[in-house]
């Protein structure tokens, strides 16, 4: 074959793009301003119906505070742990297999984080490296007060499980008492709406994704599918460039409704919360007298800009077209992977759709330092592959807090024979051949020397020693 140039993730940006990020450089509002808005309605349209074409201009109060636009999915969900009322002396559960801004965002608010192992070898259905729901369970105490979960690559967690897990113990949860500043009189109120330990999605990765489930933050709804943002009480997106869908750097929060409270009410506090706790956007300051603000809380900035938005707006026109086209490119990796009996994640079952975002492998017999030696030989050939992720109790943060990665053994063990193939929008056809091809050569070689040393080693074996 000849050689090819395999990008790892580029992001997907056509002339839709650059057209409304130049019409909004022209109209004046490059940071918040009237496209962020847009998106947040159009965003909260998608999750509800799973339609781009939904026209909210039409029904403005119906879509109007249901998503709040943020610079980062870690600012959405340190936004969704703050607006939950979480700090010193909480305790947050998070999968000991994720990226680090699900827990770094725990730490930013003060509270203290309990890891949990994954299930061997990934959920049984999915192969997801979900965590182990028996080890949830016992993690949970009194000052427990949310469980961040992760559906990494796409794939939707079993939320029905971990809703009856939060229900068996929802004796347990005490909630907050006001401080008596607006955002502590507010979260007290939530944590005694909700009533027991919040589910806190991480969907950094599945944006679009949906399953069948019978339990969401609302309560028992009968099985019905319903799409991420929908599903937990509090659930946090990733825009960043990687992700299936991009506004460059970027994030979303998003919640389901709580008894007694509105949501304009929550969203009014995301927007404090995000904007130094002012009480006016430049976008109500520029109506006639709305000059004057106060400033509620020493809070925090991390609004959307609207040069964001104008990416996101083009970008969610486009979606549906772009997670087809990943999920023909997935079935010549699957077909591919089962030929050469590597293990590969499941992103369509009977009850769950993923956004299809990440396509990780394993080869069962190899070791982490051969693992390494595949990814090197298929970066010599052009293709650049990843790993996703190395388990946080490896890394110096949070060995340094105390955490053990021997204390997780599943998780290591589904991480040290992983690899992640390139997979985005970007890629023709013959890239994805490439790719295939590439894959099943070096899969090839790797075997041949492994049964060749195993041979050699057992042929010279002193049997009388």
């Amino acid at each position: 074959m000849k050689k090819r140039e395999i990008s790892f993730s580029p992001p997907d940006i056509s002339e839709l793009e650059m057209d409304e990020v130049m019409k909004a450089l022209r109209s004046g509002w490059i940071t918040t301003g009237p496209r962020t808005k847009l998106l947040e309605r159009r965003l909260a349209a998608f999750i509800e119906t799973g339609k781009v074409d939904v026209k909210t201009e039409a029904e403005t109060d119906r879509w109007n505070n249901r998503v709040v636009c943020l610079n980062s999915a870690t600012a959405a969900e340190e936004m969704n742990l703050r607006i939950f009322g979480i700090g010193p002396g909480d305790e947050v559960i998070v999968p000991a297999y994720t990226y680090t801004a699900s827990v770094s965002a725990v730490i930013h608010c003060g509270a203290s984080v309990k890891f949990v192992d994954i299930q061997k070898d990934g959920d049984a259905a999915t192969h997801m490296p979900e965590m182990d729901y028996g080890m949830l369970e016992k993690a949970i105490t009194e000052k427990t007060k949310a469980i961040v979960t992760v559906d990494l690559g796409g794939i939707v967690c079993d939320y029905d499980k971990i809703f009856e897990i939060v229900e068996r113990k929802r004796e347990r949860f005490r909630a907050g008492k006001s401080d008596g500043t607006a955002l502590g009189e507010l979260t007290s109120r939530i944590q005694r709406a909700v009533g027991r330990v919040a589910v806190m999605a991480d969907c950094a990765h599945s944006l679009g994704a949906n399953r069948v489930v019978s339990h969401t933050g609302e309560g028992t709804v009968g099985r019905k599918r319903r799409y991420c943002g929908a599903i937990a009480d509090f659930t946090s997106f990733s825009f960043h460039a990687v992700k299936n869908f991009t506004t460059a750097e970027g994030g979303a929060s998003t919640w389901l409704p709580l008894k007694g409270i509105s949501d304009a009410e929550i969203y009014h506090m995301y927007q404090l919360l995000s904007l130094h706790g002012q009480s006016r956007d430049a976008l109500a300051k520029t109506r006639a007298g709305g000059w004057e603000y106060d400033v509620i809380g020493p809070w925090y900035k991390c609004n959307m800009t609207d040069i964001m938005a104008a990416i996101g707006l083009r970008q969610l026109d486009r979606y549906p077209a772009l997670i087809d086209r990943r999920a023909a490119m997935m079935e010549k990796y699957d077909a591919v992977c089962d030929e050469l009996g590597l293990q590969h994640m499941a992103h369509v079952t009977e009850d769950m759709d993923s956004s299809k975002h990440l396509y990780l492998i394993r080869v069962p017999e190899m070791d982490a330092e051969q693992r390494n030696e595949i990814i090197e030989k298929m970066a010599e050939a052009g293709v650049a592959v990843n790993v996703h992720y190395k388990p946080l109790p490896m890394m110096t943060a949070y060995k340094a807090l105390g955490w053990d990665i021997r204390d997780f053994p599943n998780a290591y063990d589904y991480y040290h024979n992983l690899i992640t193939l390139p997979f985005h929008t970007l890629l023709s056809d013959e890239d994805v051949e490439y790719v295939c091809g590439i894959l099943k050569a070096v899969i090839k070689v790797f075997r041949m020397k492994t049964v060749k040393g195993k041979r050699d080693y057992e042929n010279n074996l002193d049997w009388k020693s």
